[in-house]
């Protein structure tokens, strides 16, 4: 025996201990049967060293029952030595949800918490003092193709197509994009854009999501260069904000995975309605009749399963924000002869004095007017913009101004991060009453440090 236990790298005289410290910690308990022998012989007037003697219990232990000190059957509570530092932790992870534990328990150690590392961190999982980060409770995890799967129906796919041979008048070469976006239940949508550039992307997703009607919880992508980071094998951080705005999941394809048989005939699908475009065709006559095929086609998946009704049509999809990412989409145009700029279907007036000059078209998503700046960067005109497609020839309310801060890019929220310095507080706050639970008093603060003599 003593060498099958050295073999198991077990030391004999540890196991000894062991066994000898589970025999002492069972003895301090008492049944209820024991606890009412104990307390029948005492009232017959038995000492509660003969009582001790007679259970085979320790003295202290029998008398702490008989006084009522502890319950038959149950361990004496141990004292949680955190509780009256948790007010204090309350109040520093308020100020910073992402405050490492080793930090704030350099903090407690210093404001005389007696306990132990593992033993803080158990009591703050246990009274789950760490609030929720608001900026990260949307996040998730970005670019794992191998992940947890989605539930059917809360997923969309998202991929470019190429177009060939636009209409000479749209401006855009010799090839039209079009981005396809198909659900897991095979409700699709589509957006015709001019560049495969993020800005152009965004704009063309969140038109496919509001035709569909919401969101779903994740987003999947093939490689693409505008999404997709090949040295972090992970969304571009542009992108992430985005996919953070909307609140989704970002996954992406294998390069080996072969396309599903949906996009294959959607993609089909696409270029027979291409073929049938009129050449004299505007961008926007375009899309409609691309909306109106997509919709058709809504009709034909309801009506193949007889028990779906409007609430499964719908494939789970949450709502979208009320206004678009916003992200600041740019185009370049040369001033026609007559002084005008041609922009989704309408046209902006400039001075007489720019035809054949080269200008850059701004306009964010989340705003209710474009900008037209020269290629120097400087704005020389700002109009409301009119909507897409209506013909329109702008010429009145431009305000003509030399703005040299054109392209300084807008600000937004900064995003949660968590990898930075958090040092522990030089000064930091003392818990009141009110943050106290009953009974228990606030910590207090570190004393302040001696000034020099």
């Amino acid at each position: 025996m003593l060498c099958f236990r050295l073999s198991l790298g077990i030391c004999p005289h540890v196991a000894v201990r062991g066994a000898d410290r589970t025999r002492e910690e069972s003895s301090l308990l008492l049944s209820w049967d024991e606890y009412t022998e104990a307390v029948e012989l005492r009232r017959q007037g038995w000492s509660i060293a003969r009582i001790a003697q007679r259970l085979g219990r320790d003295r202290k232990t029998v008398r702490s029952y008989l006084a009522g000190e502890r319950t038959p059957g149950s361990r004496r509570p141990v004292q949680d030595d955190a509780l009256r530092f948790l007010p204090y932790c309350r109040l520093r992870l308020e100020e910073d949800p992402h405050l490492p534990a080793a930090t704030l328990f350099d903090e407690i150690t210093s404001l005389g918490y007696p306990g132990g590392y593992s033993t803080f961190t158990r009591a703050l999982r246990r009274h789950h003092v760490r609030p929720p980060c608001e900026r990260c409770q949307a996040r998730t995890s970005y670019g794992d193709s191998s992940g947890t799967p989605q539930p059917a129906g809360e997923a969309i796919q998202f991929d470019w197509l190429e177009l060939p041979g636009p209409p000479p008048a749209w401006g855009c070469g010799s090839r039209a994009h079009m981005l396809l976006g198909l659900t897991r239940s095979g409700r699709w949508r589509g957006a015709l854009a001019e560049t495969e550039e993020l800005p152009h992307l965004v704009e063309a997703m969140d038109h496919v999501m509001r035709r569909l009607g919401g969101s779903p919880r994740c987003w999947q992508f093939d490689r693409m260069p505008a999404v997709y980071c090949q040295r972090t094998e992970r969304a571009t951080p542009e992108f992430a904000e985005v996919a953070d705005y909307y609140g989704v999941q970002v996954e992406f394809c294998p390069q080996d995975a072969p396309r599903r048989a949906e996009c294959l005939t959607l993609r089909h699908l696409a270029h027979r309605w291409w073929a049938a475009v009129a050449e004299d065709a505007v961008p926007q006559d375009a899309q409609n009749t691309l909306d109106q095929v997509a919709a058709h086609m809504d009709l034909h998946c309801r009506s193949a399963d007889a028990t779906d009704d409007a609430s499964t049509a719908t494939d789970g999809l949450r709502q979208l924000p009320a206004q678009p990412f916003p992200v600041q989409v740019r185009a370049e145009r040369v001033v026609s002869p007559q002084s005008l700029v041609h922009f989704r279907g309408n046209s902006y007036a400039l001075p007489h004095h720019l035809p054949g000059a080269v200008v850059e078209v701004r306009h964010r998503l989340d705003e209710t007017h474009l900008s037209i700046a020269t290629a120097g960067g400087a704005v020389i005109a700002r109009y409301r913009i009119a909507p897409r497609g209506a013909g329109l020839q702008v010429a009145k309310g431009a305000t003509i101004t030399l703005d040299r801060h054109a392209n300084t890019p807008a600000t937004h929220p900064e995003p949660c991060r968590r990898r930075k310095r958090r040092p522990t507080a030089k000064n930091p706050p003392t818990a009141t009453d009110d943050t106290c639970p009953p009974g228990q008093a606030p910590p207090l603060a570190p004393p302040p440090p001696a000034q020099a003599t």
